[in-house]
């Protein structure tokens, strides 16, 4: 028999009309075409993101920059005998801030200085000279005015559009809310990259992808995994698209911690998607990367243990890009920010990127030609100079982010890798130890991934996308070393739940907001929980949990929890374990370490705990002091005692306190009417 209607939009298709061919196309082909269209859409989308960046930005540096020179030097004070000053001209490539920049002789630590041109001839007449710096003034002039026009864009729009965390709760039905077309949120960044703020644009392509992806799954009237697996395909179609980097966009749509991309059917979706956009960008944009890297270099594999100090190093510079970002993100400093006239944080925030770039240039914008100025250098830039520039560029990052400029944190994230790899290979080479290592450049690539790693928690996105663009074997082995060790200590310091690198998420953070202050105890199950000993059998344990109609039970020994065992636990143990000849015990069938929470905490943590780890359920133990900042993983020392067990804690628990909140609140207004006699 054919499928009625809503199996198949259930299955990701349309229901059929009345004299449509009822047969259809499979599953799998119907999602593959949704999510070519998706790919290509992105692609068209991230092509005239980068045409209308690359115009602000030649023009907000280009003719408006030289026109406010020219304001400032025509001073009525000027005595007319002396000969006009010609502007240097800019080149047609510079097509970012720095470059532009430095053009117009602003390249205040010497990176990318060109020979010294000749000694002008003198002026007839000597006059005093302002300060160099006093006459850079259009350098703050053209992030403020930036700055005003991002913020007022934000307050008129209300909204750019949910970010990526959003799109897949939106998909996944936890929370509402619409995507939509990037864009808003594409010209917002075009404006703030254009006029300097210390971003990246891979952020806005990323969010974009994932917005056109949910846009396109709503309009289609997919199901919601059809709707989970098209956000995946934007998201590797916008950094494909971004990078011009196929194998890394697929690689980061299923490795990011918002991911929840489910089924073999995703995988091909996120291809076609990535393949299609890649495409698209190459055929608008060329085939140039995006990223011009040397050849990596090799002097030793006895190299590879110096690398791994890299990693340290780099998870450190993870750890605190992750830490300002949110705390620029923190309720507390956006409540001052919102509080001020609508464009007047973003025009402040860009008043304070300008007074930076007065001495550090280099922190305006993406910062592209400073990552291959260091790489088409062998340590000739100072060291502490090197030092400086990461703590104002990560300053910069900040403010750029808190203040309400749009874009990502991948190309920061690049930026501070490199140059930390810099002063890394410099200390270890002709600028520190005299060691025997390969020149600074080649640590520069490798920090590079070791801090992306770290901060967007990608390893394997990293080291693939270094790997895209230096097309260079050799550096594989390095970049494993150094991003996964990164990527595992910024785990280890920060917790499973990832703040993320995109920027801020208003929905998602309102939706955390509402979790965190809900009491994990309202998602008890209402049954007790089921508590069986150690040594009993594992059939007569599944009898008992098939009866008890529960998930998983909890497996103690002399009154202390040992662990915790599912029911599919229980059946791959008895399937297993036909022909043994003493039956099969329940500790037998423990698999991994014992999942838990304490008591006190909110419905935030019991979702960080129970998604990564895949289960339904978890016991919640009343601990002194609780477990910290971290959520537990496995037995404390001394162990948990079973009569401290509270509770077992659910999916379904959480999903029914979050129900009886919004029936309480949308009583409220009732109650109210009647108690005040209003109808």
């Amino acid at each position: 028999m054919p499928p009625s209607a809503p199996e198949a939009e259930a299955n990701g298709h349309l229901a059929p009309g009345p004299e449509a061919d009822l047969r259809g196309l499979p599953f799998q082909w119907n999602l593959l075409a949704w999510a070519a269209l998706v790919g290509t859409l992105t692609g068209l989308a991230v092509v005239a993101f980068h045409e209308l960046l690359g115009f602000i930005n030649n023009f907000l540096f280009g003719p408006f920059v030289e026109g406010l020179l020219v304001i400032g030097r025509s001073s009525p004070a000027t005595p007319a005998n002396l000969p006009p000053i010609d502007l240097p001209p800019l080149a047609p490539d510079s097509g970012t801030p720095l470059r532009a920049l430095l053009q117009l002789g602003l390249d205040g630590i010497g990176l990318l200085a060109a020979a010294p041109p000749p000694p002008p001839e003198p002026p007839p007449i000597s006059l005093p000279t302002p300060p160099d710096w006093l006459a850079l003034w259009p350098v703050v002039v053209v992030p403020t005015l930036g700055g005003l026009a991002v913020g007022l864009l934000r307050h008129v729009a209300g909204s750019i559009g949910p970010g990526l965390s959003s799109l897949m709760a939106i998909a996944d039905g936890r929370q509402g809310g619409e995507p939509r077309l990037p864009l808003l949120r594409l010209v917002a960044a075009s404006l703030s990259l254009g006029s300097g703020a210390s971003l990246g644009p891979e952020g806005p392509s990323v969010e974009g992808g994932g917005n056109i992806g949910l846009w396109v799954a709503l309009k289609g009237r997919l199901s919601p995994q059809a709707q989970k697996a098209l956000v995946g395909a934007g998201v590797a179609a916008g950094l494909a698209a971004g990078f011009k980097a196929p194998i890394a966009g697929v690689f980061f749509a299923f490795e990011g911690s918002y991911s929840a991309i489910p089924g073999r059917p995703s995988l091909r979706a996120v291809l076609v998607a990535a393949v299609a956009s890649a495409l698209v960008t190459q055929l608008c944009l060329g085939d140039t990367p995006i990223l011009r890297l040397p050849a990596y270099e090799v002097r030793s594999p006895l190299e590879l243990p110096l690398y791994l100090g890299l990693g340290l190093l780099a998870s450190l510079m993870s750890w605190l890009l992750i830490r300002l970002l949110a705390a620029g993100r923190d309720e507390r400093v956006q409540a001052v920010v919102q509080r001020l006239p609508p464009g007047l944080p973003t025009a402040l925030g860009g008043a304070a990127l300008g007074g930076m770039a007065l001495v550090f240039p280099q922190v305006l914008g993406v910062g592209y030609d400073t990552i291959e100025a260091l790489l088409g250098r062998d340590g000739g830039i100072p060291l502490l100079t090197l030092v400086a520039l990461i703590g104002v560029k990560l300053v910069a990052t900040t403010v750029s982010n808190a203040t309400g400029f749009v874009g990502g944190g991948f190309a920061p994230s690049l930026f501070l890798g490199a140059v930390l790899g810099s002063c890394y290979g410099q200390a270890l080479g002709s600028g520190g130890l005299n060691l025997p290592v390969a020149e600074p450049p080649a640590y520069a690539m490798v920090g590079m991934a070791a801090v992306l790693a770290g901060s967007a928690r990608a390893p394997l996105t990293a080291l693939l996308l270094l790997f895209e663009l230096t097309r260079d074997i050799r550096i594989v082995l390095p970049l494993m070393a150094a991003a996964g060790l990164s990527a595992a200590l910024v785990e280890r310091w920060q917790g499973i739940q990832d703040p993320g690198l995109m920027g801020p998420d208003p929905l998602e953070e309102r939706r955390r907001s509402q979790l965190a202050a809900i009491p994990v105890e309202e998602a008890f199950e209402p049954e007790a929980p089921l508590v069986l000993p150690a040594a009993m059998t594992a059939s007569a344990a599944l009898a008992r949990l098939i009866d008890s109609h529960g998930h998983c039970l909890l497996v103690e020994r002399a009154g202390l929890a040992l662990g915790l065992v599912t029911i599919g636990d229980l059946q791959r143990g008895l399937a297993s374990d036909l022909s043994r000849p003493q039956p099969l015990r329940l500790e037998d069938c423990l698999r991994t370490d014992l999942v838990w929470l304490p008591s006190g905490v909110n419905l935030d943590r019991l979702e960080d705990q129970l998604g990564p780890n895949g289960l339904r359920q978890l016991p919640v133990f009343e601990v002194a002091g609780g477990a910290g900042d971290h959520l537990p993983h496995g037995l404390p020392p001394g162990g948990l005692a079973v009569d401290r067990l509270r509770g077992m804690a659910s999916r379904d628990g959480m999903a029914r306190a979050q129900a009886r909140r919004f029936q309480a609140a949308s009583e409220r207004p009732s109650i109210r009417a009647s108690a005040t006699g209003s109808t």
